[in-house]
């Protein structure tokens, strides 16, 4: 069970990132019925490291809990920040013992340069992926995924996949309910399905000479459960379907069928989840309007069927 978290960091420290699991696991919540951890913020000497963003911090420890730590997390560094050997050894040692190492957007890079992603899946930011793969060949980049776990280590993309990959360990850790209420307690999904292509292509256009898909993404999202058309769309949108599907992929990155899909299936996730809905109930309150169609989609997207998901998630 997770108890234990040590948070590495030196020079070149990222807010952001360093906040998000001070966030998770450093913000005591064991009063509303969280789990509570033991939480040390360390550098490697103890003292101040000034992070990237302009401030300097002054940690509490030096690197002696990660001799025990359950979790190891670095987060993001600025890129070309020095590792020092003392953290590096700290790291393979935390690995040897079986401890969970997370990293949150670059700092996988110093997980890198102790070794450890050698023969293994892991991710960073897109705008990193090919430099990670380059100076780690042996690494398996999944330059795609939001975050990925593999085995002990677990890596997650940029900046807000961090909160992705802290809440999916706290849900294998301590079961969906405790995840689901935390993602609440935080104002953030409790999952985001799709990968970081999503975010790569999808600023939604503003051009002068057309209107942002917006309110109709919007009104799409309250009303999954109904049979919608692409047509029935480009109707709405006062579009031709030719039109509207071209500006469609525009504004979003993807067609509308499988932008539709994928809401649907997060819908039907969060049902699995959160209801003793049947199947089939869930099936037509999240659109696929029969089982057969829900297991389909969702086998595709999520790599699980319904049932398997709800015996893994649902508490």
């Amino acid at each position: 069970m997770l108890r234990n978290v040590a948070v590495v960091v030196m020079d070149g420290v990222a807010a952001f990132e360093l906040g998000v699991l001070c966030e998770v696991f450093g913000t005591d919540r064991t009063a509303d019925g969280f789990p509570g951890y033991r939480f040390h913020v360390c550098s490697p000497d103890g003292g101040p490291v000034r992070a990237q963003n302009g401030f300097t911090l002054m940690p509490a420890a030096d690197l002696s809990p990660l001799e025990d730590a359950d979790l190891v997390a670095v987060p993001a560094h600025k890129d070309g920040s020095t590792v020092p050997p003392e953290v590096l050894a700290a790291l393979r040692r935390a690995a040897a013992r079986g401890a969970q190492l997370l990293s949150v957007c670059s700092g996988a890079f110093v997980l890198g340069e102790a070794g450890l992603l050698d023969d293994r899946e892991c991710t960073t930011h897109w705008r990193y992926a090919d430099a990670l793969q380059a100076r780690f060949p042996r690494a398996k980049v999944a330059c795609n995924n939001l975050y990925v776990h593999d085995g002990n280590l677990l890596t997650s993309a940029g900046t807000a996949a961090g909160i992705d990959a802290c809440l999916h360990l706290v849900r294998q850790q301590h079961g969906s309910e405790i995840a689901t209420k935390l993602a609440r307690r935080m104002v953030v999904p409790p999952h985001r399905d799709g990968g970081q292509a999503q975010y790569i292509e999808a600023p939604i256009a503003r051009t002068p000479d057309a209107p942002t898909l917006e309110p109709l993404l919007t009104w799409l999202i309250t009303n999954l459960d109904r049979p919608i058309t692409v047509d029935d769309l480009a109707a709405r949108a006062h579009m031709a379907p030719r039109t509207f599907a071209r500006r469609f992929r525009a504004e979003t990155g993807t067609t509308p069928h499988d932008w539709l899909t994928g809401q649907r299936v997060l819908l039907a996730r969060r049902l699995l989840e959160e209801t003793e809905l049947a199947v089939e109930a869930v099936a037509g309150k999240s659109g696929f309007g029969d089982a057969a169609t829900l297991r389909h989609h969702f086998s595709r997207r999520v790599g699980a069927t319904p049932h398997a998901y709800r015996s893994t998630f649902r508490s």
